[in-house]
């Protein structure tokens, strides 16, 4: 139906860019405003949002910039949580269908922001959610074809293992994407120069900007009780369960007082939650404790950011992934698992005898996911397969750097192929 489309996502993920792209190819014209940068475009959409009105004040205001013609123009208003009022002015777009609409933002829904329109225009926009690229656009960035990526899938669906040669190629893609995550500039400046040089100052500016976002715009919240989240998420993952809690955030920290704050960061894009699930059944989201859970970064980029100096030479320099207690690997599947459209669940009982890194499902039953950062046993993933307790348990999955195999009841996978896990799910029967 033409409708308006919004793209949301984090800061620094492509969005603009993207956009654009997409208007050059596709339209005659392209009248853009950006309402972070030029606060005064807000004033357009201040009085009468009838579709006449803004062409005559845009075409005013910008002149030549602003050229509308019915079928070959399109509007893009980049940072539109910055305008309320233009959110609510797509849907008199809608219903003139003259002109197609992009908006795009960064923290669109986030509570506390302050600014909210007058009206969200319900049944007259798309919303799409853009993340860091995922690691088959990595793939793509370094000149991989489809018909690659096609036959990583077909190993996993003859379950055919990687020869040698496969193995240490694709895990080395992998080790690089785990030390530089999936922001656009980051990933160009690596693959341009093909070394790492600049690539952690990019990553640490990236973090330092998502703080001043939190100090801009978390009005209506305590900006410091998400700072303090927000930097201590590191220090949990680095311990042995990395469950996190807002006790050991500050002293006499409580929950109640700090409602709202970790949803700040999920609905910003910074964090992803995973939730811990009171019994290992389903329905997934029916099934959990929403004050029992981990936080891991959006992006694992800026896991590797967070870290000190000596880690940063040691990833680097050595390609020591074991380093931070796995924590490494459990951020980079969450996010490949979020990208792949899960939410996130684990499991611990109270006995902490049974540990599970993530759940995922099939059409009928529940498939534990366990990450290891070695070739361990797997006590826990037994245990719940072999457990007449947990029914809706029929077979697992293992992520390692180990290659594919299957022994009866769980499948073995090498991490780099996660990406095209939701897919082997739905086709491997």
């Amino acid at each position: 139906g033409r409708k308006p489309l919004i793209i949301k996502g984090c800061r620094q993920c492509g969005k603009t860019f993207s956009v654009l792209e997409f208007a050059r190819k596709n339209y005659k014209h392209t009248v853009y405003l950006n309402f972070f940068e030029n606060p005064d475009y807000a004033s357009v959409f201040s009085g009468s949002l009838e579709i006449d009105n803004i062409v005559m004040m845009l075409s005013a205001l910008l002149g030549k910039d602003a050229v509308f013609e019915p079928g070959q123009t399109i509007l893009i208003l980049d940072e539109i949580q910055d305008c309320p009022e233009a959110r609510t002015a797509l849907k008199f777009f809608r219903i003139d269908g003259r002109y197609d609409v992009i908006g795009t933002g960064s923290l669109l829904g986030v509570k506390g922001y302050g600014k909210e329109p007058r009206s969200v225009p319900v049944g007259s926009e798309t919303v799409l959610e853009m993340y860091p690229l995922d690691f088959e656009e990595f793939l793509w960035a370094k000149g991989y074809k489809q018909e690659q990526i096609d036959a990583l899938y077909k190993h996993m669906l003859e379950l055919k293992p990687f020869s040698e040669t496969e193995m240490r190629v694709m895990l080395e893609n992998f080790n690089e994407y785990m030390i530089i995550g999936g922001m656009p500039a980051i990933v160009n400046s690596f693959v341009t120069k093909k070394n790492y040089s600049g690539t952690l100052k990019m990553q640490k500016q990236i973090l330092l900007d998502y703080e001043e976002d939190i100090t801009k715009y978390a009005t209506g919240l305590d900006q410091g009780k998400i700072l303090n989240i927000y930097r201590k998420i590191p220090v949990f993952l680095g311990c042995e369960n990395k469950k996190f809690q807002i006790s050991k955030v500050a002293r006499n920290a409580r929950n109640r007082d700090y409602i709202g704050t970790v949803d700040w960061l999920s609905n910003a894009g910074i964090v992803n939650i995973c939730h811990c699930m009171d019994i290992p059944c389903l329905p997934l989201k029916g099934n959990y404790n929403p004050d029992n859970y981990k936080l891991y970064f959006s992006d694992t980029g800026l896991l590797v950011g967070s870290l000190d100096e000596e880690v940063q030479d040691d990833l680097r320099a050595n390609k020591n992934f074991n380093t931070y207690k796995g924590a490494l690997y459990e951020n980079i599947v969450a996010d490949m698992l979020v990208k792949s459209g899960y939410d996130l669940y684990f499991f611990r009982n109270e006995k902490s005898t049974i540990e599970m890194d993530f759940f995922v499902r099939d059409k009928d039953s529940l498939i534990p996911v366990e990450v290891k950062a070695n070739d361990n046993s797997t006590p826990s993933l037994n245990k719940l397969i072999n457990s007449e307790k947990y029914p809706d348990i029929k077979y697992g999955i293992k992520l390692n750097r180990g290659n594919i195999g299957f022994n009866g009841k769980f499948y073995t996978f090498p991490y780099f192929v996660t990406f095209l896990l939701k897919k082997w799910l739905k086709e491997k029967n």
